[in-house]
Order: C-alpha cells, then structure tokens, then sequence
C-alpha cells in the first residue's frame, strides 16, 4: 500500500472556541479557508488545511488522514483493506468537497480507530504568515507531525499498520502497568510501538490501552528552538497545564514538551526530529523514553 504521510487530523470538540484560542494564539497555526462558528481548520503549510476542529458534544478524534499519491494508488488501498477483512466505505460528493480532496475511503484500524484514506488535497498559494514567524517542519511527504492511537490490542493493531498499510516499524518501548491503566489485566509489562511510512522517525504511535477522546496526543514539529521557547512561555502566561517538562526524546531525537489540550488530551511541540533512511534503519527497542527532560506532571 503506497501510503505517504499522515495527512490530516479532524477532531470533534464541544470547546471550540478553546480551540480557537489555543491552535492559533498559543500553537501559533493559521485559520483556513471554510472555518465558520462550527469548525476550525488550522493551517500549518501549504496544504489547505492540516487540522479541522469540528464543534460537537464531545470532544474525540473524528479521524486521521493518510495521503496517496493517487487514484489508482487509492483504488488500491481500499482493495487491499477489504481482501483483508477491513470494510472501507467511499466517500460521498460532499465529504469530498468538505475535504477538499479528490477521492477518499473510510475505514477502522483493529482498535477502532477512523481513518481516511485520500489522494489529492488542495493547496492555498497565498503566504502562510504565522503570528510569531514560526515555521512548522513538514516538507516533501513528511506530513503534518504525529498522532499517537490507542490500541488496546497491540498485535492486531501492529500487523495492520506495518504488514499492510507498509508502515516500517521503527522502535518499541515496555511500559509499565502504571504507565497503561486502561491496560489488559495480568500484564507484567505492555508494548508501545512507533511506526510510519515515510522519513520522520514515527508518524503514528501506538499505545497499548484504550482512551475516550481515542487520540493520546498529536505532535507537530517547528523549524527552531527558539519557536518552541517561546510557545512554552506562551503556555505559561496562559495558565495551560504543561503535562511534561522540555526534553529529548531518545528514539526520534525530538526536543519538545507536553501540554494539556482543550479536548482531553495532549500537544507535543517540538523541534530537531529525526530524519531516518527506511533502507538502512533497524528496528530497536528503546529502554528510556528520552535522554534528558520530558519529567511528567502526573
């Protein structure tokens, strides 16, 4: 399956005006076109949008979008899902407008968790202009950051995304029970796994228990470290929960930190991620989840 990058997020929250606030004044994103008093669509590049915050009831992930390049390489994905036992459902005309996308499937992975699969999203040429000069790191096929899923049933979920959407496993991780409350029972220690299909270290992680929002948190990557200082002192001036201290994460290299968002789960903003070689890279388990920093706040 020729899937390229983590494309998109779309998240249903009953705060969005908190998430106006947030995505734009302290994350530093810029509102795209099509936003209105029912959702947020954030830009962070060139793309019309990377992030859609949909007003609702609750606050979860409505779904995480994988790009390919094409329509038969899209075509393809869905026969490949259904010849496995994934149910995909096609996209209607206005699901594809809204998207602004050419073609697109939905499908759940093991866990349950929504995803779309598209080709051909639209682009917005004119400049991006953040509010603090900040850059986001995206480029060629390295999508918008991270997102880390919960995965109750780990091996169901890791055969999904590695043997058949052909994302390369980078690094696994033991976590401890008390790391994993949501956890199956009777276990001396749970497996949390980081995957993608392209460059960047790891576009989806996988975390081994169940959450309700069903996103554990999203990442996206600045061009400098300056840009992440000067979010966490925005951060800070807002009163927003820091989750956990500035650090570096020892398997993509990251320097970032955690922040409670409005929606019941985490932001990573970080900088300096680790670009690999898929030929070369082997796969390892990492036995500390960073080199210096990241202390949690509970």
């Amino acid at each position: 399956m020729d899937i390229r990058s983590l494309g998109y997020l779309r998240i249903e929250t009953a705060k969005l005006a908190d998430w106006r606030t947030y995505a734009l004044d302290i994350l530093g994103m810029v509102e795209g076109e099509g936003s209105d008093d029912t959702v947020l669509h954030a830009r962070i590049d060139d793309r019309i949008r990377r992030f859609s915050f949909v007003a609702g009831e609750t606050d979860r992930l409505l779904a995480a979008g994988f790009e390919v390049p094409n329509a038969r390489a899209l075509t393809e994905a869905a026969e490949e899902l259904e010849a496995h036992g994934f149910p995909v459902k096609h996209a209607d005309e206005a699901t594809l407008a809204e998207r602004r996308v050419q073609g697109l499937v939905h499908v759940e992975d093991p866990a349950g968790n929504p995803l779309e699969i598209y080709w051909g999203q639209a682009q917005d040429h004119t400049p991006l202009g953040t509010p603090y000069g900040n850059r986001f790191v995206t480029g060629d096929h390295l999508g918008l950051g991270h997102v880390v899923l919960p995965a109750p049933d780990m091996e169901a979920a890791v055969s999904f995304y590695e043997h058949l959407l052909g994302f390369q496993l980078r690094d696994r991780m033991k976590l401890p029970p008390v790391a994993v409350p949501t956890g199956a029972p009777g276990h001396d220690f749970y497996w949390m796994n980081f995957l993608s299909p392209n460059a960047r270290h790891h576009s989806v992680g996988l975390y081994p228990g169940a959450l309700p929002p069903g996103i554990v948190h999203f990442m996206v990557e600045t061009d400098s470290l300056d840009a992440v200082g000067y979010c966490l002192d925005r951060m800070n001036a807002a009163g927003i929960p820091i989750a956990s201290t500035l650090g570096r994460h020892s398997n993509d290299h990251m320097v970032s930190f955690y922040a409670q968002g409005p929606g019941g789960f985490q932001v990573e903003y970080g900088w300096d991620g680790l670009i690999v070689d898929p030929a070369t890279w082997t796969t390892k388990e990492i036995t500390s989840d960073s080199l210096w920093g990241h202390q949690w706040n509970g």
